[in-house]
């Protein structure tokens, strides 16, 4: 008997009925779909599809698809803190420079001043 697609974890009524428009009718079919073809149906990117067809293979019991890739490995968690502190560097260095602009921008504003009360004074003279 074949497994109904809301056995899978994270798929209710409304998710069933939308795979099921696209042709995937019960967990078995997701269990032994790919990522790319999961992908096309809305809502279901890479991620998504990877995690459904892993909480589909679990609900049915099935063996994965042979050309199924796995995406569903997680990234060391020392890799994507390195990759924090530069993003945080580049913020940083944003800021900086938004700042100097600032301060030249005042400079000018203050050269210009400068210059225009010279050009008054010397009009209240005449």
């Amino acid at each position: 008997m074949p497994t109904p697609v809301t056995a899978i974890s994270g798929i209710g009524p409304a998710t069933a009925e939308l795979l099921a428009n696209h042709g995937f009718k019960t967990a078995e079919s997701i269990a032994n779909t790919t990522t790319e073809k999961l992908s096309l149906v809305p809502g279901f990117g890479e991620i998504r599809s990877a995690n459904t067809i892993k909480a589909a293979i679990e609900a049915v019991g099935a063996e994965p698809a042979a050309e199924k890739p796995k995406t569903t490995k997680k990234k060391p968690e020392a890799k994507a803190k390195k990759e924090k502190p530069e993003k945080n560097k580049k913020k940083d260095k944003k800021k900086k420079d938004k700042t100097k602009d600032k301060k030249k921008d005042k400079k000018k504003k203050d050269k210009t001043k400068d210059s225009k009360k010279g050009k008054k004074k010397g009009k209240k003279k005449k």
